[in-house]
């Protein structure tokens, strides 16, 4: 019973249930940014480059050449896939930068603000200067 009480309370710690909201929120996350780059970006992307689909560049390894992907793995071919490589870097590059603008966020309300600091005094010969100066108006 000692064991199971200790994962228990290892299992219940806030950063363990913390990690564990973010791994599922990232990996729905990481559909919604696979649908925005292969649905949104990358088509008109294609668009301006001449109607290239990046999905579809590929080289045959070893079959006959195909003219699509989906033909070539049809033919059980042995394909290398820079496109889709090109799509997981743009994938990575989304993601990236959605967490770093969150994080970002998160810090700015975290971080209590920095308080100005007082001026310093200044030098004992300006102060004097100060003095004379008001003297000399009296």
């Amino acid at each position: 019973m000692p064991l199971f009480d200790e994962f228990k309370k290892f299992a219940m710690r806030g950063n363990v249930v913390d990690l564990a909201v973010g791994v599922i929120i990232g990996a729905s996350f990481t559909g919604i940014v696979t649908s925005l780059v292969n649905d949104i970006i990358m088509p008109p992307v294609g668009l301006a480059l001449g109607g290239v689909d990046f999905s579809n560049f590929f080289v045959v390894l070893k079959g006959a050449p195909a003219e699509t992907l989906a033909a070539a793995k049809a033919a059980k071919d042995v394909t290398l896939n820079y496109g889709l490589f090109v799509n997981a870097v743009i994938n990575f590059l989304i993601v990236a930068f959605v967490l770093f603008m969150v994080i970002r966020q998160m810090n700015k309300l975290v971080a209590p603000k920095a308080e100005e600091p007082a001026p310093a005094a200044p030098p004992e010969d300006i102060l004097l200067l100060r003095e004379i100066r008001d003297s000399l108006r009296k």
